[in-house]
């Protein structure tokens, strides 16, 4: 039996708390939900005591739904897209030297990918290559937005260095930009931040990375996009409608299968439908650990897709007994 391995559960590190300098982030002392402040964007959110910042009960709610290993990533909320390089380039670092001084404590249960300043590609590259080769992080995580889309030619000596240093890149969105919340604000409305605005930025950024031609331009570089893709394997006859209406050819389909996709979805025909068009072989555990869509329990599909994300991760293969 494979090892279930959560590729999706983002942490909380004290330690990065006013590294951004003015853009934070800055967390409350409020009991039961604390103000979470990035730039002039709030939220209120129940870090504190929980398994976000609480390593010990992350641990125990693990084992509660038979988690063997999980991949630490780095706070959307905290991409930090819009705000000046130096100071995204102090919090990535500082969010690195926490995330890897958090995971070693933890062998054999966490795995921690690193922060990066993306709006300043070379710096991006060198962090990449710090947090990978001096402080052992497994990958990079990254948002969606940075002001330029992600098959902007300066990206490409970016997704050079991950392929050169042999490691996966995660993509999730984020409800802000290190500055401001969202610029829509019919998104602010009954939770659609999350569910319509995540999937938004999905699906704009895997369109930018088949149709920009990156996976053209790096066949060897590994990219695992949150939440199924977005809205993205819906439409993707479309995209093919779309293609023809414009004179040229498209099978946007298997084009999708040079990615990865997190299984974060909920259960039933919305993660049955992107499994049948990506396919299973392409498809990675994950569950937004502790967020408000975790879910209550674990189960033979899920385990099932540990061989992929060793895969994903360069981890050996090791069969657990149950």
């Amino acid at each position: 039996m494979s090892r279930l391995i959560d590729i999706h559960a983002h942490v909380v590190l004290r330690e990065t708390l006013g590294a951004a300098g003015p853009y934070g982030p800055e967390l409350g002392d409020e009991d039961r939900l604390q103000t979470f402040r990035v730039g002039n964007y709030s939220i209120r959110v129940p870090y504190v005591g929980s398994v976000f910042m609480d390593v010990e009960k992350r641990i125990q709610e693990m084992d509660r739904l038979d988690i063997d290993i999980q991949v630490l990533s780095p706070n959307p909320l905290t991409f930090f897209g819009g705000i000046p390089s130096p100071e995204a380039v102090n919090f990535a670092r500082l969010s690195n030297d926490a995330m890897a001084n958090l995971v070693k404590d933890h062998p054999g249960r966490l795995l921690g990918t690193a922060s990066l300043p993306m709006q300043d590609p070379d710096a991006a590259c060198a962090e990449l290559e710090r947090a990978v080769r001096k402080l052992g992080l497994v990958g990079g995580y990254i948002g969606t937005d940075y002001g330029f889309t992600l098959d902007d030619p300066c990206l490409d000596d970016f997704y050079r260095t991950v392929v050169e240093l042999d490691v996966p890149l995660f993509i999730h969105p984020a409800t802000n930009d290190g500055i401001q919340g969202s610029s829509d604000s019919r998104l602010g409305r009954f939770g659609l931040e999350l569910v319509v605005g995540y999937a938004y930025e999905e699906t704009l950024a895997v369109a930018a990375l088949i149709l920009g031609g990156v996976m053209d331009r790096h066949p060897d570089l590994d990219i695992c996009v949150s939440h199924g893709g977005g809205a993205i394997t819906f439409l993707a006859k479309r995209f093919d409608s779309m293609a023809s209406f414009q004179g040229n050819e498209s099978d946007f389909g298997p084009a999708l299968r040079t990615l990865w996709y997190d299984s974060h979805l909920e259960p039933g025909a919305a993660l049955d439908f992107v499994v049948s068009v990506v396919g299973k072989d392409r498809m990675v555990y994950g569950t937004n650990f502790g967020g408000w869509d975790t879910p209550d329990e674990t189960n033979e599909f899920d385990r099932s897709l540990g061989v992929n994300a060793e895969c994903l991760l360069r981890l050996p293969h090791v069969e657990e007994e149950r």
